[in-house]
């Protein structure tokens, strides 16, 4: 039985005896002694009050005296001790209400996560010499291949050997749309198989999956709080023994000014102090402030995007400067070979020979374009060769005593290699030498993503200053700042060049010393492939990885994840935060501002038991109703993106 069966039996049964007595009481009119009736609610209140007071007790053993258990005890107890036994038992009946829906709240919140978050599968059929054979996921070796059938979930990262269907990744990235794949595509953990059976080797170990770090991830976000759960956390604690202060001195200090056997003067201040004690719970803010990240943090998981904690929600709320890679961020990332040049003597066969056996190596963008086009025109990569990367300049290798360098400008002034410039297109130029002499070059195309100038005009008009960032030559820089919108760009960076000029942004911010300015200063957040970023992605207020989906480097780097590369989710994820933060604020004001009004008329004895019941389980509950609302925050059409006129080109 659950905890909220449970607690509704209880309530039921006490709700029932509770009724019976106040019945009775009616019925004999009073004529039963006082002992009787005291008997009686006592042990209605131990029905439906025992957990409160066990709590309570295991509480003062471990120190932790003043929290809502306690008032709670301390409230209906003494109500019991002035002969209010009809009030004390329905103080404790309605409160048990109120954390009757208090539970079924934060349990849907958390059903919702858990569904969402449910990637990950429970077996795994491994193919081996004697047949397929399931077993858990964490025992399956990497290198082994896994048969997933239709309405299955891949179990493990891996790349398909063998077979072609669609994949459902709506649970990773929140695409509704299946992703159609065959062999030799990317089958991520958590993704379920829509059509057609796929064997699929795997490359990670069952620990490393994206399912898995993505649970990580979830799991522990809470333990990032943002400023307001640090702020109630610290309220709390200070303000709940301040109240119990507050309501011993309303019971003792006025009896002995006034008089202290003057009618019923001292029961009087007595019932004041205790309604006093009952308004003063702190409840609906310590739970439904956390609830409230908690919830947003949970609708941005749903639509693809990871945040680590409930702090970086809060800053991206605050942001006003977005700083921008431009290679997978803004652009797509997929080079192409747009033009070859060649020197006297040269061919272009040479010179994509040459680059092509340089960059065989490397994983960049830019050498996966070199080495394709050069496999489209039938030259292969031979064998042999070494190869040294040159941060931010290109690379040096070596093949058969020959060296090739293979890079940017600057990589060939560093050398001292004579070029012919090639400026007249907008362009990514790769400058190719071979033993000292220049040899030729190639241009290589981008195109901008999609939704790009959509998404930068949406940021730029809700307020937001967008800056570039690219180690790209200005031309190139300058074409893609025109074409999408942004305000201002930096090109021709080395990576501790990015890092510089963040840090300038950054410091610019917060008035040159790296500290808040004021209360009120815009946090600066950094886009990035979460891979050579990593640097500026740490040193940013909030880090987004774009475009990341499975990259280690991404999720350890990056403070929110965006689980695929448009840019239209960061307005998205914006539109969650400042929506979370909004009700966090809205709590706080409602039941500090209710708290405050029923504390003071139940000081000047105005506000009874009952209304005390309303301004503690009453307000809690409306503020934990309206913390739920963070969990349904919709993608509006104002944030999706119409791309029919988008210029692509580069």
């Amino acid at each position: 039985m659950t905890k909220i069966k449970r607690g509704l039996i209880r309530i039921i049964v006490a709700a029932v005896l509770f009724a019976a007595a106040v019945a009775c009481n009616i019925t004999l009119g009073g004529k039963a002694p006082q002992w009787a009736w005291a008997i009686v609610f006592a042990a209605v209140y131990l029905v439906i009050g025992c957990d409160v007071l066990i709590r309570a007790a295991k509480n003062i053993a471990r120190g932790k005296v003043f929290d809502e258990n306690f008032l709670m005890i301390v409230a209906t107890v003494g109500a019991f001790a002035v002969g209010e036994y009809l009030e004390g038992v329905a103080v404790m009946l309605f409160y048990q209400v109120g954390e009757l829906f208090q539970s079924y709240a934060v349990g849907r919140s958390r059903r919702s996560i858990a569904e969402l978050m449910d990637i990950c599968p429970q077996t795994a059929c491994v193919e081996t010499e004697n047949g397929e054979v399931t077993v858990d996921p964490s025992e399956v070796e990497v290198g082994s291949v896994v048969v997933v059938r239709a309405g299955e979930k891949v179990p493990i990262d891996g790349v398909i050997t063998d077979g072609s269907g669609h994949l459902d990744c709506a649970a990773l990235t929140g695409e509704s749309v299946p992703v159609e794949v065959k062999a030799g595509d990317t089958a991520l953990s958590g993704a379920i198989s829509v059509s057609g059976a796929l064997r699929i080797r795997t490359v990670k170990p069952y620990a490393d999956s994206t399912a898995a770090k993505i649970l990580d991830l979830v799991e522990n976000a809470s333990a990032k709080k943002a400023k307001s759960e640090n702020f109630i956390t610290r309220f709390a604690a200070v303000y709940t023994p301040a109240v119990v202060i507050a309501a011993l001195l309303i019971a003792v200090l006025p009896p002995l000014f006034i008089g202290y056997n003057v009618g019923s003067v001292w029961m009087e201040w007595v019932k004041r102090a205790l309604t006093f004690l009952v308004v003063s719970c702190p409840c609906a803010l310590v739970i439904s402030v956390p609830m409230s990240f908690f919830g947003g943090i949970g609708c941005a998981g749903k639509n693809g995007i990871l945040v680590k904690g409930g702090n970086y929600l809060e800053l991206l709320s605050k942001a006003d400067t977005v700083i921008f890679d431009k290679t997978g961020t803004i652009t797509k990332g997929r080079f192409d070979v747009a033009n070859i040049v060649y020197a006297s003597g040269a061919t272009e066969d040479d010179v994509l020979t040459a680059a092509a056996a340089a960059e065989s190596l490397s994983n960049h963008p830019v050498a996966r374009s070199i080495v394709r086009a050069a496999l489209e025109r039938g030259i292969t990569a031979p064998s042999g060769v070494n190869a040294t990367e040159l941060a931010g300049r290109g690379i040096c290798a070596t093949l058969n005593g020959d060296e090739i360098l293979c890079g940017n400008a600057k990589l060939m002034e560093e050398r001292g290699i004579d070029r012919q410039e090639i400026d007249d297109m907008c362009a990514t130029v790769v400058y190719v030498a071979k033993n000292g002499a220049y040899i030729g070059a190639l241009a290589i195309s981008d195109s901008i993503k999609d939704d790009s100038q959509k998404a930068l005009a949406d940021l730029k008009r809700d307020g937001i200053r967008t800056v570039m960032l690219t180690g790209d030559n200005h031309a190139v820089a300058q074409s893609v700042a025109e074409r999408v919108g942004i305000d201002e760009f930096h090109a021709e960076l080395l990576p501790d060049g990015k890092v510089a000029k963040a840090e300038e942004i950054i410091d610019g911010q917060s008035g040159g010393n790296g500290k808040l300015r004021g209360k009120n200063r815009g946090a600066v957040a950094f886009v990035g492939d979460g891979i050579n970023d990593a640097p500026v992605l740490s040193r940013a207020d909030v880090g987004i990885a774009m475009g990341a989906l499975g990259s280690d480097a991404a999720i350890e780097a990056a403070d929110v994840v965006l689980m695929n590369d448009r840019l239209s989710q960061i307005v998205f994820a914006r539109k969650i935060a400042k929506k979370t933060v909004a009700i966090v604020k809205q709590n706080i004001v409602f039941a500090l501002a209710v708290k405050a009004i029923v504390l003071v008329l139940a000081a000047f004895g105005i506000a009874n038991m009952w209304l005390a019941v309303f301004a503690d389980v009453g307000v809690a509950v409306l503020a934990i109703l309206n913390a739920m609302r963070a969990l349904g925050i919709k993608q509006t059409p104002a944030h999706k993106t119409d791309v029919s006129s988008v210029d692509k080109t580069i």
